[in-house]
């Protein structure tokens, strides 16, 4: 299968269509989901430090770099002056600072130089250094004292942070914490056969494994599509961002796990891969993800090898994309992302709209350098 330019330029001229009225509608909010069709808002003190807030103004950003609507970045914009407040806010935050400003503000920056952007991105660079427990080797996931040891499989998405920063300020400790942390999710996250656990315990002292959780997927040993899609996309933005083969192999081998998984399943994932047979439970952001990723993969990959990849990324998004409302009764686009298996079923949520958007902006051959 090769790249469906039409069906590309159409999905881009879609997402430009309906995204320049909600830039507008919802230029002061700071959208998860949507409640009757209306972007709800995340800007409230309460929950400003809320992980997803960064896509928000990611999505802006990203429309602005492929149409140079200067509405997108002025929306973009706002969003982010509110996130500064969670910036500021120790208590609520946690790894993935990455999510929240290496593809917002990182990627103003990136674009635009400006160094308003660059102070955000690097101080929540300088937040996840934090986070690296030295002795034990990964970085810590959430603030709870009886989560001290534990890692998960999303931060594979937030490191990225990290190799840019050192990248930007010429310090290799930043580059040097996201690759312990990416060889440690190596040896103990990622199966042999290219699943992946979520959640892992690590004595905190000595870094000895402890265990592993079931986490958001369907219990202990089955395969959570989103978790798989951060391994997948993690694991290709660290060979990105580092040029080591064992990331790129890695990626590659989550990759092959995730397209035979999804093939059986007509493109549309499933919310956990090992879900019982015959349960209609998808999570139209696993696939969203996964598509970034292997169109990631593919880009790095020697030419022979890049269709494997592409024609993945195209069965994804041909099936999301059935999935997408582009009306004006709705303010979010795709449509039946969950949250986790126990909860947040079959819901609009900003991160899907991001990855769908983000994929058809490679696709459309945009600058994709300027991405995590």
């Amino acid at each position: 299968m090769a790249i469906d330019k039409k069906f590309v330029e159409e999905c881009w001229a879609k997402l430009d269509e309906k995204l320049s009225r909600t830039a507008v509608s919802s230029y002061d909010k700071i959208p998860y989901t949507t409640v009757d069709g209306v972007h709800d808002d995340k800007k409230a003190y309460e929950t400003i430090d809320h992980w997803t807030n960064g896509f928000w103004p990611a999505l802006m950003t990203l429309m602005y770099a492929g149409t140079k609507k200067e509405q997108y970045l002025k929306t973009g914009r706002n969003a982010m002056s509110y996130m500064d407040q969670g910036l500021m806010k120790w208590s609520g935050l946690h790894h993935d600072v990455g999510f929240m400003w290496n593809i917002s503000s990182g990627m103003d920056y990136r674009i635009t130089g400006d160094e308003t952007q660059r102070n955000r991105f690097l101080l929540a660079a300088n937040h996840l250094m934090g986070r690296f427990n030295k002795d034990a080797g990964f970085i810590r996931a959430w603030q709870h004292e009886a989560h001290i040891g534990w890692a998960i499989i999303d931060c594979m998405m937030n490191i990225p942070i990290l190799y840019r920063a050192s990248e930007d300020i010429g310090d290799k400790r930043f580059a040097m914490v996201a690759d312990a942390h990416a060889e440690k999710t190596a040896t103990y996250h990622v199966r042999e056969d290219g699943s992946c656990n979520h959640i892992n315990e690590y004595d905190p002292l000595t870094g000895e494994f402890v265990q592993t959780f079931g986490g958001q997927g369907y219990q202990l040993g089955s395969s959570w599509t989103r978790g798989q899609a951060w391994g997948l996309y993690g694991f290709a933005l660290a060979y990105k961002h580092t040029k080591n083969e064992k990331y790129l192999n890695i990626a590659k081998r989550i990759a092959h796990y995730f397209m035979a998984c999804a093939a059986r399943t007509n493109w549309l994932t499933p919310c956990d891969f090992r879900q019982p047979e015959g349960e209609e439970l998808y999570d139209t952001t696993a696939g969203a993800c996964a598509a970034c990723g292997l169109l990631e993969i593919a880009d790095s990959v020697p030419e022979l090898e890049q269709s494997l990849y592409r024609d993945g990324a195209m069965n994804l998004l041909k099936a999301l994309e059935k999935e997408c409302d582009w009306t004006d009764k709705e303010d979010s686009i795709m449509q039946r992302g969950t949250e986790a298996y126990a909860f947040g079923h079959h819901k609009p949520i900003i991160y899907g709209d991001y990855f769908f958007a983000e994929a058809i902006y490679r696709l459309m051959g945009f600058d994709s350098s300027i991405l995590w």
